[in-house]
């Protein structure tokens, strides 16, 4: 399997190309900017986009949905619960920041236990409320994409419209740190880590 972070935007968010090395196909998941450097890695790594998965629509992550819908054709799919946030710029924060970032509705709406497939790579739906409503962390394996939810050493905000401090906590401690130690944290800002590291060490946890 093939895994890329590029931090993405003017807040750094991490966009990931999540690939399948026998198929060449690949998930992007959350390209919240600079469509064209994704698209270049892509291209370097001769990769096809089979979706653009989105894990909440908050838009440091959903920035450059449309520019990788255009060029490559790929569903965009995001949970149902957040299903508005594309296409309402006071929804996805776009107003807050003197923006208007409207795009089309969603290819698929996702739910608690759907499966997204880049080739023969398996991207598993874990829904994870608190940060938004609609939140969801993907599971591949031992490597788990948590979006805003889970950082190393910290834990998403929860005082956006959507957000719930006590159901953040009670997704991270109900659905993620239950999965094995060594599983790896891929987050939407920041460093790796793993939920071991965060088991142990994460303050808010």
């Amino acid at each position: 399997m093939i895994i890329e972070t590029l931090p993405v935007g003017n807040l750094e968010a991490n966009c990931y190309i999540i690939g399948c090395e026998e198929t060449r196909k690949a998930a992007v998941v959350d390209p919240g900017d600079e469509a064209g450097h994704i698209l270049d890695r892509l291209a370097k790594l001769k990769l096809e986009v089979a979706a653009i998965v989105l894990t909440h629509g908050h838009a440091d992550h959903i920035g450059a949905v449309g520019d990788m819908k255009k060029a490559t054709g790929a569903p965009v799919m995001i949970h149902s619960q957040d299903s508005e946030m594309l296409t309402n710029p006071a929804r996805n924060l776009s107003a807050w920041l003197g923006e208007q970032l409207a795009f089309k509705p969603a290819d698929s709406l996702l739910e608690e236990g759907d499966t997204i497939q880049a080739g023969n790579v398996a991207l598993e739906v874990i829904h994870t409320p608190g940060h938004t409503l609609g939140s969801i962390c993907l599971k591949v394996g031992k490597d788990l994409f948590t979006g805003d939810t889970l950082f190393a050493q910290s834990i998403g905000r929860s005082d956006f419209p959507g957000g719930s401090h006590t159901t953040l906590i009670n997704s991270i401690k109900s659905k993620l740190l239950v999965l094995p130690e060594d599983t790896k944290v891929y987050p939407g800002h920041g460093l790796t880590s793993t939920i071991g590291n965060e088991k142990r060490h994460n303050p808010f946890l």
